[in-house]
């Protein structure tokens, strides 16, 4: 069977683990997106390292847990958000005005939130 979103299945099993307490969880398929998308969250602290494991196959990622993560989702299904319309999906989306990360993804590369105002494009 085809996993439809793999970013979907590796944020979910990233959130059962932290809610379960464990200290590392193990992700599998490898992607570029699954990569960003870690680093872009240990940068922030939200996570700590983690290690990409090449079994010839799809891949798998061991990622380490610090425990300051509360949820971490997928938007799904994938809507295209313009510029203007951004402040609308912020106050839909988030529980508070100064709590959370928005992270968008476009054709090419992930933005992080003070990035997209200087791309001025339609996100995806």
């Amino acid at each position: 069977m085809v996993r439809m979103n793999v970013l979907a299945d590796a944020l979910k099993s990233i959130n059962n683990a932290e809610k379960r307490g464990k200290r590392q969880v193990l992700i599998r398929p490898c992607s570029k997106v699954i990569v960003r998308f870690l680093t872009v969250m240990m940068k922030h602290g939200y996570i700590g390292e983690f290690e990409i494991i090449d079994d010839h196959r799809a891949g798998k990622i061991v990622v380490n847990l610090t425990g300051r993560l509360n949820k971490c989702g997928v938007i799904s299904p994938r809507f295209d958000v313009q510029l203007k319309d951004l402040e609308k999906w912020q106050n839909n989306l988030l529980p508070s005005r100064q709590f959370g990360l928005r992270y968008c993804r476009c054709s090419k590369y992930l933005m992080e939130e003070d990035q997209w105002c200087c791309k001025k494009a339609s996100f995806v």
